[in-house]
């Protein structure tokens, strides 16, 4: 059975392709649960549409990547947290914390899942950070990690 695709569906294409499945996945599954409907002459065309339409999402996601890997490219966040004699830290700095310091300091919303932090950061000291907020756009800041003064 040919159907298109209401939403992206793992394993099988994305919203407004036509995909040949069996019957029962379609009736059973991707049907009800509104994931897809029949493909029709009609619905040929609004997948059409539908394709348009996240074609140009992603490109406009792409721009916005691009355009904060520029902005951000040779910029230094600064993270300040407690630590011990010798720069060792009381735990480490995580994702989560370098998201938080983007959001604060750069007003950049970046989900921690995109963040990639190469080795363990438990000195204080100055990293690099990898970011990658769009499949085809990566950019690495610097990170300079500072104790808290007492």
């Amino acid at each position: 059975m040919k159907v298109v695709l209401r939403a992206d569906v793992d394993g099988l294409g994305y919203k407004g392709d036509i995909v040949s499945i069996s019957d029962g996945y379609a009736q059973n599954k991707l049907i009800p649960q509104g994931l897809a409907f029949k493909a029709t002459a009609g619905a040929e065309k609004e997948a059409e549409k539908m394709r348009q339409s996240r074609e140009l999402r992603a490109s406009e996601e792409k721009a916005m990547a691009e355009e904060m890997a520029t902005r951000m490219e040779n910029e230094t966040l600064s993270i300040t947290v407690n630590a011990g004699e010798g720069g060792k830290l009381f735990g480490s700095v995580s994702a989560t914390d370098i998201s938080e310091a983007l959001s604060d300091q750069k007003n950049i919303t970046i989900d921690k899942k995109l963040i990639t932090i190469a080795e363990s950061i438990k000195e204080v000291g100055t990293y690099q950070v990898g970011i990658k907020p769009h499949p085809d756009v990566e950019f690495t800041i610097s990170l300079d990690v500072v104790a808290e003064s007492n």
